[in-house]
């Protein structure tokens, strides 16, 4: 039976892939940083580590973990969490905080896997970006800057592991149903102080009522199983396309990215 590590799987994306792939006959190794996440994956019949992103050694003690229950044969890199606000308010520290996570503990925990990898010769290396991947939008530079890295970066990777065997593929959804956005409070809460913005008016316009009065729905949002099924494609597929689009932003960024001019993307950015 094929075997999966997935990262972020409490809820959203992460965790709709863990219950897809494993509905599709996959043994899914789920991580989750809560232990009441955890029993819960273990609940469901999945293997569940615990995994902090930001700890190199908890990274190191989760691909040890996942090796020592049997062969791994694939990676989705899923968690990820989203820090709104202005840029020109953010304070060094809390881009740090936002690239340990997104990039730097999502690199590890790939390059410790890649060596199991090499030595199957073969391997799929799935990486959850963004439609921010692709072009940014106000109010969320952090983020667009770590999945503008993350894109940069896995295309690198894919390029060099032409021939090993090893499949890498992006995956990037637009708006999608999960709890981002909820989850994105208390890192909003920590680092940005608003009030001493001289955005302070835009704030309360704006963002701090998408945050916490949120009207439903984003337009194009879809649920979480259209990206695990993208998973899935990416899994299976005898020879994966280096990404894989999901909801209309992502179609219409990554082709407006390609043809249109700097400023139409940014009447585009500033209207979605």
């Amino acid at each position: 039976m094929r075997r999966v590590l997935i990262t972020g799987c409490s809820s959203g994306i992460g965790l709709d892939a863990a219950r897809h792939l494993q509905a599709q006959g996959w043994r899914v190794v789920a991580t989750c940083r809560s232990p009441e996440d955890i029993d819960a994956r273990r609940a469901e019949g999945m293997e569940c580590l615990f995994l902090d992103l930001a700890d190199p050694e908890s990274v190191a003690a989760c691909v040890r973990d996942a090796l020592a229950g049997g062969p791994v044969d694939a990676l989705v890199n899923n968690a990820a969490f989203a820090l709104p606000g202005a840029v020109e308010d953010m304070p060094r520290d809390a881009l740090r905080a936002i690239f340990e996570v997104n990039l730097f503990g999502t690199h590890d925990l790939t390059r410790r896997l890649i060596p199991h990898f090499r030595e199957r010769g073969a391997g799929r290396i799935i990486t959850i970006s963004s439609v921010l991947g692709l072009v940014g939008i106000p109010w969320r530079g952090p983020y667009v800057a770590t999945k503008f890295a993350l894109e940069g970066l896995t295309d690198v990777l894919r390029l060099e592991m032409h021939g090993t065997g090893i499949h890498v593929t992006l995956i990037e959804p637009g708006p999608i149903t999960s709890r981002i956005r909820e989850n994105a409070i208390p890192h909003f809460e920590r680092w940005v102080d608003w009030r001493a913005s001289p955005r302070a008016d835009q704030y309360r316009a704006s963002l701090l009522k998408r945050l916490y009065e949120p009207s439903g729905k984003d337009r194009f949002e879809l649920p979480p199983r259209a990206v695990s099924e993208r998973i899935l494609t990416a899994l299976t597929a005898a020879n994966p396309a280096p990404r894989y689009y999901v909801t209309t932003p992502t179609r219409i960024s990554g082709v407006a990215r390609r043809v249109l001019p700097t400023r139409a993307l940014d009447w585009f950015a500033r209207r979605n």
